[in-house]
């Protein structure tokens, strides 16, 4: 049956049942998949997420809004409320920005679904088991048919496009249009939810308002929840705990302020689903490592940043457009496209560390007031002056290009727990060959228009000059044994029992998101984790004798 609106998903905490056939710990690409496919085959399933559930409509659209949707920790004191939409790690070696809520990244991301260089999955870092059994392709087309992503059909008229292809001249790559999780008609997915057409407005990346972005929360939520899946948000895990009867115990902190002196609650389950993200998964086990559970030594090893650069073009001369103008519309100026419309492949037939994909993209109309303070500390005052005056619609910021770059990293980076906080290590991380790689690429991009090469407009702040990401990988990595990694290619969490052969598993025990991925993949991930996530459950359904369908 068609749904023109979506009830909301999450129950109150109060409600959370003792036990469970299983939990999911998380809502993103990884969750979801298990919550939708685990529900369906008949088990009572509970989802647990940390962040809140925001409904189309609610996404920030004005700074002071968007200003409360940053929880940054790392630095002196943490700021900014743990319901944030973006959650921003300031680290000694690198940052790291993921998103929080229930749907996990997919809400505030640009949606860019690709499938890998096949020569990623052909390094012997991936168990050989992933490649030998035909079920990841079976994996990307339940990916695909899920999250349909598509091309712009009109991605060639958007003027950020067009800026690109000007571009592309240095670099001998025209541009193409890639696909993007977001409906450009009408449609009803296949969660039977009705969705309007992308208006193009620009601020997917802080969250479609419209609802055209096929997120989570759009398509493997709504099924899990149809079939009886219970989903609960300020929910954050700490540790897990196995019970004497084999079965699991999550423990975690209630963040919507209803528990009063004792938050501290647990809920019981046959299975446990980590799918908490890169940087929530490896924590979660840390934890529980910390508190007797045997795992793998490899906890919290090869961490990729997925060579990931944000980085811009100040001053280019192409009209550019590269400002959301958010919906409903705050100005006219014709549309501005998805977040990324196109896309230059810069490929190596000898050397796949080299393999570069550029995108343009687009910052949310919300951080529109605040583009002339950010550039300021960059030497361009009179630019941004200007802009204060005649807004960023019309001044010097409508001709600025924003670049997201993907490429390949050594997946040096290690996670671990410090005093209690997460924190990731990577000494060296800036001076990784393929950031050097990118600033020559993108530097050549934005000479060929005219403009200034902007690496960071925040490099004067807390930021620093340390890389970030948004596309962190690993931690709790696959492999075909413990001595290589913490989970094996069905996702099941090696045993580091003493006496365990280094192949044996914890029953009942996965991960299924990003943190499973042991090297950089050279394209955005979010496809490869719902694919990943498709075969797993395939694997755990033949396990466990539950059905897997997708009709």
């Amino acid at each position: 049956m068609t749904q023109t609106s979506i009830p909301r998903l999450s129950r109150p905490l109060d409600l959370i049942g003792p036990r469970y056939d299983v939990v999911v710990v998380g809502s993103g690409y990884g969750g979801g998949v298990a919550a939708a496919r685990l529900a369906r085959a008949g088990n009572r399933v509970c989802v647990l997420e940390r962040g809140r559930e925001v409904a189309t409509g609610e996404f920030p659209s004005r700074f002071p809004d968007m200003r409360k949707e940053f929880r940054v920790t790392g630095g002196l004191v943490p700021t900014g409320p743990e319901s944030a939409l973006f959650d921003v790690r300031i680290g000694q070696d690198m940052h790291v920005v993921v998103g929080n809520g229930l749907g996990g990244g997919s809400l505030v991301n640009a949606g860019v679904a690709l499938r890998p260089d096949p020569r990623v999955l052909t390094d012997p870092m991936w168990p050989g088991q992933l490649r030998q059994d035909g079920l990841l392709e079976e994996g990307w087309r339940r990916a695909a048919r899920w999250l349909r992503p598509t091309a712009d059909p009109n991605a060639a008229h958007m003027p950020k496009f067009r800026a690109l292809a000007a571009a592309s001249v240095a670099v001998g790559r025209a541009p193409i249009a890639p696909p993007v999780a977001v409906s450009f008609a009408d449609t009803v997915n296949p969660a039977g939810i009705a969705q309007p057409a992308c208006t193009r407005c620009g601020d997917c990346c802080a969250g479609c308002n419209v609802g055209a972005k096929n997120t989570v929360a759009l398509t493997y939520l709504p099924e899990a929840a149809r079939h009886g899946a219970e989903m609960f948000t300020h929910a954050r895990v700490g540790h897990l705990e196995q019970l004497p009867d084999g079965a699991w115990r999550v423990h975690l902190e209630r963040l919507d302020g209803a528990g009063g002196a004792r938050p501290e609650l647990s809920v019981e389950a046959e299975i446990v689903v980590l799918a908490a993200g890169t940087l929530g998964s490896t924590e979660i086990l840390l934890r529980s490592a910390e508190r007797g559970l045997k795992l793998s030594d490899r906890l919290g090893h090869r961490f990729s940043a997925n060579g990931d650069i944000i980085a811009f073009g100040y001053g280019v001369k192409p009209l550019v457009n590269a400002v959301g103008v958010g919906h409903p519309a705050k100005t006219d100026i014709g549309p501005v496209g998805a977040a990324v419309s196109g896309q230059i492949e810069i490929c190596s037939a000898d050397d796949l560390s080299l393999e570069i994909n550029v995108q343009e993209g687009v910052l949310p109309s919300a951080l529109a007031p605040v583009l002339p303070v950010m550039f300021v500390p960059n030497g361009r005052l009179l630019g941004a002056l200007q802009s204060l005056v005649s807004g960023v619609y019309k001044g010097p910021f409508a001709h600025l290009q924003t670049y997201f770059a993907v490429s390949h990293d050594s997946a040096s980076g290690r996670l671990a727990l410090d005093n209690g906080a997460l924190r990731l290590a990577w000494p060296g991380a800036m001076n990784e060959p393929v950031f050097k790689r990118l600033d020559e690429v993108l530097g050549r991009l934005v000479g060929e228009l005219g403009g200034s090469y902007v690496k960071n407009p925040l490099a004067g702040s807390l930021m620093g000059h340390q890389p970030a990401t948004a596309h962190p990988l690993g931690g709790a990595a696959m492999s075909g044994d413990r001595t290589g990694g913490v989970v094996d290619h069905r996702s099941r969490v090696f045993s580091g029992v003493t006496g365990a052969g280094t192949a044996d598993v914890h029953r009942g025990l996965y991960v299924i998101d990003g943190s499973i991925i042991p090297r950089s993949l050279g394209v955005n991930p979010l496809l490869t984790i719902t694919a990943l996530a498709e075969r797993a459950l395939l694997h755990m359904g033949a396990d466990l004798g539950l059905s897997m369908p997708d009709d």
